[in-house]
């Protein structure tokens, strides 16, 4: 089996990072360049930095504080947010970035993911999904602009085509989930993992170190990502990998 990863996500709003439950009721959780420290430090896998307004204030990412977090990290470390272009990418790897998550824009203009594929390699393309149940569909819809725009996307169709357009990883967020701490989605996990050949980290929903386990064993997650339980230290992320090893799953 291949190793799990463990994930801590920096939500970034005006520089300080945020948290809320199903994207708004946002509170500080602090600055992002001292909890990606803390987070090199404390064993995590990757860090995930995203710019959350960025898309729906129409700007770029914010590359001074990329710069910043960079600078303190050894870990891959993936930035979103207002990447719109292939420049916009150069950019945010120049600063310091591993990889780029592309959400928004890769859903308004997917020719983008592909541009970035062949530019800089599969490997360094993450598409980041934020998907909803949706009854009338009955599936999940995808939503962009920070969740705040339904499209006509069914969740596998667009991770499916995500990957056919040159993704190497996917980013699955569920809305519904999100901040609630009652665990991942696993359903909308087990979908999406089944669709795709590419890893896919789920996101939304951690609560306890056995919301981890439940992801990795029963839904096939490749990595799993959090950031209230992190952020407020209800758990650390060493405590969760214990926990893992425990419970049978491979960690680093």
């Amino acid at each position: 089996m291949l190793t799990k990863r463990i994930i801590p996500c920096l939500d970034v709003k005006d520089g300080r990072v945020v948290k809320g439950v199903q994207f708004v009721d946002l509170r500080d959780a602090g600055d992002p360049v001292e909890l990606a420290a803390f987070y090199d430090e404390q064993g995590a896998d990757e860090l995930v930095f995203l710019d959350i307004s960025a898309s729906h204030e129409g700007r770029e990412t914010m590359i001074d504080v990329v710069e910043k977090v960079a600078g303190t990290l050894a870990i891959p470390f993936t930035v979103g947010g207002g990447i719109n272009s292939l420049e916009d990418m150069k950019r945010v790897l120049r600063a310091g970035a591993d990889k780029v998550s592309l959400n928004t824009a890769a859903v308004t203009r997917p020719e983008l993911i592909t541009e970035g594929a062949d530019y800089f390699g599969s490997q360094c393309i993450v598409v980041a999904i934020d998907a909803k149940y949706d009854v009338a569909l009955g599936s999940w819809r995808i939503y962009t602009h920070g969740g705040r725009t339904p499209t006509e996307w069914e969740v596998c169709d667009w991770a499916r085509e995500a990957v056919r357009r040159g993704a190497g990883e996917i980013l699955l967020t569920s809305m519904d989930q999100d901040g609630a701490k009652t665990g991942f989605d696993l359903a909308l996990t087990t979908k999406v993992s089944e669709a795709v050949s590419v890893p896919v980290i789920a996101s939304g929903g951690a609560g306890a170190k056995e919301d981890f386990v439940d992801v990795f064993m029963n839904a096939y997650a490749d990595a799993a990502l959090a950031a209230s339980i992190f952020h407020y230290k209800e758990t650390s992320v060493a405590e969760v990998k214990t926990h893992l090893r425990e419970e049978g799953v491979a960690v680093r």
